[in-house]
């Protein structure tokens, strides 16, 4: 079973996927968004991802501050998934906690000699979904 992994963000969605065993992630993609309001064409390219690879699981990363309370962006990415979840009801959508895998992300890109002005923020929102992805990946096993 394939698993979809989303890092959703203002101007960004973020994709990943697991292999066919559920092992590991792999970054996909990055969704631009040109209206944090208009969530139709994300979802729609979502659901062209989810046929494509046969999807029947998504684990959306969800935001929670540093002390592990939810904030604005918890509720944001509340919005998304219901909105996913109407449009997509046989997807089973988990929420996993995100915290601190932008920065590691960045820290990645670092480590390898990446600039991530060169590389582009897309490259870090598909990062930050894989990390995502596999840290969940890891914690079912």
């Amino acid at each position: 079973m394939r698993v979809l992994g989303l890092d959703y963000g203002d101007r960004r969605i973020g994709v990943a996927v697991s292999d066919g065993l559920g092992w590991t992630a792999t970054a996909l993609k990055t969704i631009e968004r040109k209206n944090p309001n208009d969530l139709k064409d994300s979802i729609e390219e979502i659901g062209r991802i989810v046929s494509e690879y046969s999807i029947q699981y998504v684990v959306l990363g969800y935001p929670k501050n540093m002390d592990g309370t939810e904030g604005e962006n918890c509720r944001k990415v509340a919005t998304f998934k219901d909105k996913l979840q109407k449009a997509y009801p046989n997807l089973q959508i988990e929420f996993f906690d995100e915290r601190l895998t932008t920065a590691r992300a960045h820290q990645i890109f670092n480590e390898v000699g990446i600039k991530v002005k060169n590389k582009g923020k897309g490259s870090i929102d598909k990062l930050a979904a894989q990390i995502i992805l596999q840290g969940y990946l890891d914690m079912r096993r």
